[in-house]
């Protein structure tokens, strides 16, 4: 009997797409994300995506979207597809039979600097404080966190070298003083515990081999807010919505914060100004400017 593990292959098809992804730097996670629609795909389609008719990407579509497939999740399914039939297949005519759904955008969940205050001091250890102080802190995205390195800390500059965001991006993050503070405490409870290595992980995992994963650190930050008393429905995007809120109302450049977001269109942070309630409350209306009322006859409110 053979006692030799059979290594699994992969077909030609999917490792074409796995390098082509690799050539344009795309992330881990987004490429896991494009096999996992494309294979959603493949599925359905019961047999090998190149060989596809543009009356089956049609109908795929409308399927889904009878299945109640949500909008965000159907969007990216065809941003997969596309840059299957685009890039790997060379097949245009099936790309330009997907249709993007218009999505209006949430407002989303802001916390006031007070209940950032009170998440961060709710944690269980320094090293989960330290990640969550990061994600606020610099406004990294949540696999930005996981992926940091400590070689990527820049004390000298005061950056944060994020050196594959979202699209394989890179760009300097800022690195405020208390939060180097804060890291540097962690570097050395990291170092009494052996976890912390020079070129390793900024925040390990239980294996210090591998980092934090995105999903251990949506945990944490689930649990730091209910610890904290906070109902608002927080994740680790939560942070980073606020650190850009908390910026805009503070007076900063909002082509700052889109700079320091790394995004690549300014209307993806000019979002933000709808949540940015200080800043509302900071502009004088032209009404008031009339002087026309006064203030001793009572509040609607109250």
């Amino acid at each position: 009997m053979n006692d030799i593990v059979p290594v699994l292959r992969i077909s030609p098809l999917r490792q074409r797409l796995i390098d082509d992804m690799t050539m344009r730097r795309f992330s881990r996670e987004t490429q896991r994300n494009y096999l996992r629609d494309i294979e959603r795909f493949a599925t359905w389609l019961e047999r090998s995506p190149h060989t596809a008719t543009a009356e089956e990407v049609r109908r795929f579509q409308i399927e889904q979207q009878e299945a109640g497939v949500p909008t965000p999740t159907m969007n990216m399914i065809v941003s997969a597809l596309r840059f299957l039939f685009t890039q790997t297949l060379d097949r245009p005519d099936l790309a330009r039979k997907l249709v993007r759904t218009r999505h209006e955008r949430k407002i989303p969940a802001v916390l006031s600097m007070e209940e950032v205050k009170r998440l961060l001091s709710a944690t269980t250890c320094l090293k989960h404080q330290a990640a969550l102080s990061v994600a606020y802190g610099a406004g990294l995205r949540v696999s930005e966190v996981s992926t940091l390195k400590v070689s990527d800390i820049d004390s000298k500059r005061m950056l944060l070298r994020v050196e594959r965001g979202k699209g394989g991006r890179y760009r300097n993050a800022m690195l405020p003083e208390g939060l180097l503070i804060l890291l540097r405490e962690w570097w050395r409870a990291g170092c009494k515990l052996g976890v912390m290595h020079v070129d390793g992980w900024l925040f390990p995992g239980m294996n210090s081999r591998v980092p934090l994963s995105t999903r251990q650190l949506h945990r944490i930050v689930v649990e730091a807010a209910m610890a904290a008393d906070i109902t608002k429905r927080v994740g680790m995007h939560t942070l980073r919505h606020s650190f850009a809120t908390h910026l805009l109302e503070d007076g900063v450049d909002i082509r700052v914060i889109q700079a320091l977001l790394g995004h690549a269109k300014l209307n993806t942070t000019a979002f933000y100004t709808q949540v940015a309630t200080r800043t509302v409350r900071a502009v004088t209306s032209p009404l008031d400017k009339l002087a026309l009322f006064s203030a001793d006859g009572g509040s609607p409110d109250g």
